[in-house]
């Protein structure tokens, strides 16, 4: 039988389970991936597993978010992380050397292989043919400890592309293009397969691209084949030994099939504040912009910045307007600089920032007030800029840099021919050294891990009640983000090793007085709407409410990594099985989950919400697995029970023995 690439990859990973569309598969992981943002509570609950050493092939830990330190917080972070990698088997990518699904795909990544990694964009590694997933940070220090990845079997949507892209269009108009047919829902449980005649018209910086942002559709992941153009790019990454070419079988079946002909795409543009509210850029042309972003987390490669200097050459960025660059990597910093790219956009006025996160998660260069800003990046969630009444819009470097000329949104077309680039060096600088291996196992027992004071121990649950009586702290609208539960911003960023800290901003947006009132009125609910919790992998998001005493939140719908995080950490996710249910919820109100531990022992689906005479019908739809991690109050709860059960019983005391 014709086997599509992401079955024939997940095969040669399963430990357990089934490959059938929903059922739970466990497997077997290659690689893990962290960064400072999530790596430091990762590391924290990877030491509480009890785990001499990583057990994966390959653990790297980037350090690409929060490196504006503003104060002591960040930089006690990454000694931290430093030391702990040096001592578990990690290796560690210091500060400004990259940003970690850029650099992984550069020097990490194979065909074949299977990634996960505690940051949401970690799907960028499709680009080489891997399966790769982000997850929360718990679920990698998981695997990192050798256990294999549960997950739900997902659906496989075969994306067939055909023909090549036009002058001015670019990669990104091909996920957008997949946004504006999808929306930012319609890729909950599948994975993304890019195939046919089309994908050999695009090179791995472009598939980079477009698997980054694959993750904007909910999706699990992207991936595409590995062909001449994977091999090209090895070879220039020095790494052609990892090359083995994948592709799916002739005549191989999808569950849902997307066709796209490139040529017919033309630019698009995402309009504030969703991925998935894309349009034609022609439609919103002539809207004045304040600010021009290129790079960063996706769109940062050699061409995305080689475009824009072309465009700018001899010119300058129109003067009511702030430009900023950001290269993805070490690497496409030493390329722009050879090649005259850098000096071009200095000349033209560009504001050039190191390679790490920076604007595109809110560390530095927001937009002023009641501004729109044009950014090449993967999201444009309210105030994920870092000012809260941003115009975000979100779309490829051709139309940004003919924004940044004009000073108002541009169809690039209008610019006329397309410039001639410089060439990408044929052979990069390929300098690892600022990637520092681990300690052998004989030096790393003298490893000390000093900890700074903002550093905290995680959070745990405690075990599920036989009944659990909750008061409604807030209800909350569709497509709730990751970000309104633990916001971005170094403000907040920098308490991402805090929980109690960090949980004083949830829900900031919604509520100011959130994080008192719900600690008042601990036990919590939160009553949301569909996609509850899209966007970052941040386990955060679930860590803090955890924090401020919620132990459930009740939806229309969730987002995968997100109701993931919940059960980890011990909160029950339940849906509406009549979503009319929502209207019936107000902050406030008391509600109880009558027997709730019974049902859940007994594996029942529905389950019952009551408040005096009403009744609610809820979903409780979990696998044997995820009941029993709720039933203990979360997986360090459950893992620590199930080590004291393999205990050996104590010997009797010799009588007379002194005590010791």
């Amino acid at each position: 039988m014709a086997k599509n690439l992401v079955t024939k990859i997940l095969e040669d990973h399963m430990v357990e389970g089934s490959l059938d569309p929903g059922e739970e598969v466990g497997l077997r992981i290659d690689q893990t991936l962290l960064q400072d943002a999530t790596g430091t509570m990762a590391c924290l609950q990877f030491e509480r597993m009890g785990v001499d050493r990583v057990q994966v092939d390959l653990a790297v830990q980037y350090v690409d978010h929060n490196v504006i330190q503003l104060d002591f917080k960040n930089p006690d972070d990454h000694r931290f992380l430093q030391a702990f990698a040096a001592k578990y088997g990690i290796h560690y990518s210091r500060p400004g050397n990259g940003i970690c699904h850029y650099l992984h795909v550069e020097r990490f990544a194979r065909p074949g292989a299977t990634l996960v990694g505690a940051d949401s964009h970690t799907t960028s590694s499709g680009a080489l043919g891997s399966i790769a997933i982000g997850a929360g940070g718990l679920d990698v220090a998981l695997v990192m400890a050798g256990q294999p990845f549960q997950t739900p079997a997902p659906k496989v949507v075969g994306v067939e592309l055909t023909g090549a892209l036009s002058e001015w269009v670019t990669p990104k108009d091909v996920i957008l293009e997949l946004l504006r047919r999808r929306g930012v829902r319609g890729g909950l449980g599948r994975i993304f397969e890019f195939y046919g005649p089309g994908v050999a018209n695009i090179d791995v910086t472009g598939r980079t691209t477009i698997c980054n942002m694959i993750a904007e559709l909910g999706a699990t992941t992207g991936v595409f084949p590995s062909d001449e153009r994977t091999r090209e790019w090895l070879k220039m990454q020095q790494r052609e030994e990892d090359f083995v070419e994948l592709s799916a079988d002739e005549g191989a079946d999808y569950d849902e099939r997307e066709h796209i002909e490139l040529d017919k795409l033309e630019p698009l543009i995402a309009k504030p504040h969703s991925p998935g509210n894309v349009v034609p850029v022609s439609e919103v042309a002539g809207t004045k912009a304040a600010q021009v972003c290129i790079g960063s987390s996706v769109n940062s490669g050699f061409e995305d910045l080689a475009v824009a200097a072309a465009v700018l050459r001899d010119e300058t960025v129109y003067p009511g307007l702030v430009m900023t660059v950001t290269p993805g990597s070490r690497q496409i910093l030493d390329s722009i600089a050879a090649t005259g790219v850098y000096s071009d956009l200095v000349r033209a006025g560009a504001r050039m920032l190191e390679p790490v996160c920076g604007p595109c998660v809110g560390m530095g260069q927001a937009p002023p007030s009641d501004s729109v800003s044009v950014r090449t990046f993967n999201r444009n969630f309210p105030g994920r800029s870092g000012t809260m009444t941003d115009q975000v819009y979100l779309t490829s470097p051709t139309t940004a840099v003919a924004t940044a000329l004009r000073g108002a949104i541009m169809d690039p077309r209008e610019l006329g021919d397309y410039p001639d680039l410089p060439e990408a060096p044929a052979n990069p600088a390929v300098d690892d050294r600022q990637i520092l291996a681990p300690a052998p196992p004989e030096e790393a027992s003298g490893i000390e891990i000093v900890r700074g004071p903002n550093i905290k121990p995680p959070p745990e649950a405690p075990e599920l009640p036989e009944s659990l009586k909750c008061t409604v702290t807030i209800v909350v609208e569709d497509d709730i983000s990751t970000g309104d539960l633990a916001p971005d911003g170094v403000e907040v960023m920098s308490f991402r090793s805090n929980v109690p800290e960090i949980a004083k901003f949830t829900f900031r947006r919604f509520d100011p007085e959130y994080h008192g009132k719900a600690k008042e009125s601990a036990p919590g609910l939160i009553v949301g709407g569909h996609n509850y919790g899209q966007g970052s992998s941040r386990e955060h998001a679930a860590l803090a409410p955890l924090h401020l005493g919620i132990r459930a939140v009740i939806a229309k719908s969730f987002a995968r990594i997100h109701r993931r995080n919940l059960i980890s950490q011990g909160i029950l996710p339940l849906r509406f099985e009549d979503e009319s249910d929502y209207d019936r919820f107000e902050q406030g109100q008391t509600w109880e989950l009558p027997e709730i531990r019974d049902r859940l022992e007994n594996g029942d689906e529905v389950v019952s919400l009551r408040k005096g005479d009403e009744e609610v019908t809820l979903l409780a739809e979990y696998s044997q697995r995820e009941r029993d991690i709720l039933l203990a109050g979360g997986i360090l709860r459950q893992l620590r029970e199930k080590a004291e059960d393999q205990q050996p019983e104590a010997s009797p005391r010799v009588s007379g023995e002194a005590e010791r």
